[in-house]
């Protein structure tokens, strides 16, 4: 398992890549009867490969900035009290595009280094697989935090890493994503503030009129509609959210 999931990750990640540089690839199954052992052994082997990559959606998003940017934009939506205002799909799309917007460097690394020259043969499958995983492992570092790296680390009981290329993916990714989602709720808590202040003066008034039967969130809603448009809401957020993977 250990073996085969740096290799899906590889091949999930060259996708983009060689479609636009090959085109779209034609894919032919078919049922032989095998003739030598190494036949069977390679077939099982194209299996567990297959079985791996149905988890490909998950590895995309479990090494990308794809978990900050969707939970960040959740909290807005949440903050607003606007229900289904942008709708699950375009909160998903704008993550998606903004993912591909942020890792298009590790992306182009990818093709430039290890894609290209293994489609060339300069390079076999095991070098190209060293060197489509430096760029990731690189931005997974820049990205993780050091608690939550030993955490991993403890939890697990091995041996404390002297260097990066030291600690295994297994260990990374799972500190990686937990970094993430604690920086995006602490990115979410930022964003609740002044839409939450708005709630609390509007709730003050209504019980101060007497108007205790009425529900705060119909008359705050416009105004936290009208705040998040006078401040360029949209645009700071995703400002804020690209400029903080840097």
């Amino acid at each position: 398992m250990k073996r085969w999931f740096p290799l899906a990750l590889m091949v999930l990640l060259l996708l983009p890549a060689f479609a636009a540089a090959q085109g779209l690839p034609t894919i032919t199954l078919g049922v032989q009867e095998s003739t030598e052992p190494g036949q069977v052994s390679t077939t099982l082997q194209v299996i567990v490969l297959l079985t791996v990559l149905s988890m490909a959606p998950a590895i995309l998003l479990m090494t990308t900035g794809f978990t900050r940017i969707v939970i960040v934009l959740s909290f807005v939506r949440q903050a607003m009290g606007t229900q289904q205002a942008p709708s699950n799909q375009i909160v998903v799309g704008l993550a998606m595009f903004l993912t591909f917007f942020v890792m298009a460097p590790v992306f182009n690394q990818i093709n430039d280094n290890a894609l290209q020259p293994y489609l060339a043969k300069k390079i076999n499958q095991e070098q190209a697989l060293k060197k489509a995983l430096e760029p990731v492992r690189e931005f997974m570092f820049a990205q993780v935090g050091e608690k939550d790296l030993q955490l991993l680390v403890d939890i697990s009981h091995a041996k404390q890493p002297e260097t990066k290329k030291d600690l295994s993916l297994l260990t990374l990714i799972p500190a990686f994503m937990l970094s993430e989602i604690k920086r995006a709720f602490e990115m979410g808590f930022l964003i609740f503030v002044p839409f939450l202040v708005i709630d609390m003066v509007v709730a003050s008034i209504l019980m101060a009129m007497g108007m205790m039967m009425l529900p705060p969130i119909i008359i705050s809603l416009p105004f936290k509609i009208l705040l998040f448009i006078l401040v360029d809401g949209w645009s700071l957020v995703i400002g804020s959210l690209v400029q903080s993977f840097g």
